[in-house]
């Protein structure tokens, strides 16, 4: 029976981050992959998280299955993070989650509800998006139509054909949206053009579904969540997909969250009941470990100060990336790179050619998307000279 499957390519990001592993050019620079990475190249292990999984080890006297909906500590961590203590949606009891495994997990489980709710609904999704939304959402039957995102020309938000596009999305639509550094481009909506669309979902009627995966990562744990926050205090309704393995690089552990911001607390807990069948039909139980130790940094005072100063300073460190990155094309190109410096979180499109991808690829061992989209977190001082230099060396070619 199996026999007549075929082969199918590989997932172009992760291919060709093997192919950059394969290289044996010891000057290589892989800005493929969205991970975080430091200045000696490793993804890093918070430190807060370290002491949390040293004292779960040492405390832990079961591996029975966590409840369905996941680790309650976790549960409420999140939604407090997310929405702020004061959210007043959390406290008239409107918001109900999902532990769910990593954010591809709870993307999949607001898939679900989406479906159950208006099935073949229409998700408007920006272009470009991250690739792995359209399967993701997809794969339960929803439709999709692609609202215009970032301009090339500027390298910023074209605002002005976003909204021409949304008025489109009508009463059963949802509009997915980036809730702070956009992947791929980097380039984020500012609060007026948040409440501009809590505006037309006002008055237009449709659900934004909020994906949130680099919350901290921006300009601050506060300041990125903003966009969302004003979308749930002026809305009935909103959907939030969010993973810890960014801000917590909790990668592998596949730690994430589905939220349901509903009208009332009854409906909350419908959306609850419904996302734990959608839950048990597709992998059953939630995974345990990372859900466990996020909790207890996202509880425990002195482990939460610890986790935000040293996510703060990677934050500092992704932005100060960007400065130096601008400062050293500039040097070695005669193109203006100052929107790198604007731009958010661990991506940017250079603007490169996907010939001129390929050609950094093949000639100087440096790899990126054929959008040249790269990852900012992928860059340390001991490869930023050699990657200008290189694109810089492309660019004057003919």
């Amino acid at each position: 029976m199996l026999e007549c499957l075929p082969q199918v390519p590989e997932d172009s990001i992760l291919g060709l981050a093997a192919a950059c592993r394969a290289d044996p050019n010891p000057h290589k620079v892989d800005l493929t992959v969205g991970i975080y990475m430091n200045e000696e190249g490793l993804c890093p292990v918070f430190d807060a998280i370290r002491l949390a999984q040293e004292a779960l080890v040492g405390e832990e006297r079961t591996k029975a299955y966590m409840p369905p909906a996941g680790d309650p500590g976790f549960n409420s961590g999140m939604q407090q993070l997310l929405l702020g203590t004061g959210s007043r949606a959390l406290l008239e009891g409107r918001v109900s989650s999902l532990q769910t495994p990593g954010g591809c997990g709870a993307l999949r489980i607001g898939a679900e509800i989406i479906q159950a709710a208006a099935p073949g609904a229409r998700v408007w999704v920006s272009d470009p998006t991250w690739p792995v939304h359209i399967p993701l959402l997809g794969s339960v039957g929803l439709q999709f139509a692609t609202y215009r995102y970032y301009d090339p020309a500027s390298h910023g938000v074209n605002f002005t054909a976003m909204v021409e596009d949304l008025k489109g999305a009508r009463q059963g639509d949802v509009v997915l949206l980036h809730g702070c550094c956009h992947n791929p481009c980097g380039a984020d909506l500012d609060l007026e053009q948040w409440a501009q669309i809590a505006a037309m979902a006002e008055s237009q009627g449709f659900l934004p579904f909020v994906d949130i995966a680099y919350q901290g990562l921006g300009d601050g744990l506060e300041e990125d969540a903003a966009g969302l926050r004003l979308l749930v205090e002026r809305l009935p309704e909103v959907l939030i997909a969010a993973s810890c393995s960014k801000n917590m690089g909790l990668y592998r552990e596949r730690t994430g969250a589905t939220v349901f911001v509903s009208a009332t607390a009854a409906s909350a807990e419908a959306l609850r009941t419904q996302a734990q069948v959608a839950a048990r039909r597709i992998y059953s139980m939630p995974p345990a470990h990372g859900a466990l130790l996020a909790a207890r940094v996202l509880q425990d005072d002195a482990l939460n100060a610890n986790w935000r100063d040293e996510l703060q300073a990677m934050c500092r460190r992704i932005n100060g990336l960007r400065t130096s990155l601008v400062s050293k094309l500039e040097l070695c190109t005669e193109r203006d790179f100052s929107f790198i410096e604007r731009e958010k979180g661990m991506f940017s499109f250079l603007g490169l050619t996907p010939g001129q991808a390929l050609a950094l690829r093949e000639q100087y061992s440096v790899y990126m998307l054929d959008s040249s989209r790269i990852n900012i977190a992928g860059i340390n001082g001991a490869n930023i000279d050699y990657l200008a230099e290189s694109v810089g060396k492309v660019l004057q070619s003919p």
